[in-house]
């Protein structure tokens, strides 16, 4: 594997996040080469789905532009992006890569860069200027039965939908996939469950809004003057219910997923992020659960 100088994300988090994916994307090649070689050119074609690319420049993010949501500090913010050159300096290569990333802007420095780098092949790079969901439900309806692909999808947000997600069943797909679950989705369920971007939380999960109350809230009778009022309380452990929730519900559409997650903390030792693996293929979960358990230690 060519080592990169890693890009200044965020610390020590972020780092582990970009080498678990790297190392994974490594491990992930070697293997279909030689699946190739045994089995006489198949996989016909092996892609690479970047869904949130970005500029691929490690520059600051802006926080003035942050969603008006929750209040995420800079360090929370700063876990995001930064896999694009890592994967284009690898030995191996995909025969398809595809970046998207919805600021035409982004996806153009991205392009840019790259190619001044001498990362670029001839018809081998897409640059998509494009909404995720979108461009993902393409790419997905295009891939056929002798192919295969390894998607990354690493949002600042939630931007991600789950019915882009129930897409990938039945599809020769490998999934990464950041899961906002302290820094964003924890903030959205406020502590008396009035869910006021309840629809977010159900595009996000593929739940309705009263599943979501049964995973996250319990009902207290607390006594006043009349008798009893029936009130919502937040669990306890919500962070952690948040990335075994959406494990579950990956395990709707996927064959293996990892029961651990790579967890991303803050400076307080609060749980931010989850990083999630799924597939259909038993020896890539092992695989990619061995280098969760390394990066965690």
């Amino acid at each position: 594997m060519k080592k990169t100088t890693p890009n200044q994300w965020g610390g020590k988090w972020t780092v582990a996040k970009l080498e678990a994916f790297a190392d994974y994307v490594n491990a992930y090649l070697i293997i279909m080469t030689k699946q190739r070689e045994k089995y006489k050119g198949w996989p016909r074609k092996i892609c690479y789905f970047d869904g949130f690319a970005g500029s691929g420049a490690n520059e600051r993010l802006n926080l003035s532009n942050k969603n008006i949501l929750f209040d995420a500090t800079e360090e929370e913010l700063s876990v995001y992006q930064g896999a694009a050159e890592r994967v284009l300096n690898l030995e191996k290569k995909f025969d398809k890569y595809y970046f998207v990333d919805i600021a035409p802007n982004n996806i153009q420095t991205l392009k840019d860069r790259l190619t001044s780098k001498g990362l670029v092949a001839p018809d081998t790079c897409q640059f998509i200027a494009g909404e995720m969901n979108e461009e993902i439900r393409k790419f997905l309806t295009q891939l056929d039965h002798d192919s295969v692909a390894l998607v990354l999808l690493d949002p600042f947000g939630m931007s991600i939908q789950w019915e882009s997600i129930r897409e990938m069943q039945n599809k020769r797909v490998d999934l990464w996939i950041l899961i906002p679950s302290g820094v964003i989705i924890n903030r959205l369920l406020d502590k008396e469950g009035k869910l006021e971007h309840a629809d977010k939380l159900e595009n996000f999960f593929g739940l309705s809004t009263e599943e979501i109350k049964e995973k996250f809230y319990k009902v207290e009778n607390i006594p006043n003057l009349f008798g009893e009022l029936e009130v919502s309380k937040k669990i306890d452990n919500a962070i952690e219910k948040i990335a075994k929730l959406y494990v579950q519900q990956l395990k709707t559409i996927f064959k293996e997923v990892t029961k651990q997650p790579l967890v991303l903390k803050n400076s307080k030792n609060v749980a931010i992020y989850h990083f999630v693996f799924a597939s259909n293929n038993k020896t890539a979960l092992k695989i990619a659960s061995q280098i969760i358990e390394k990066k965690q230690s």
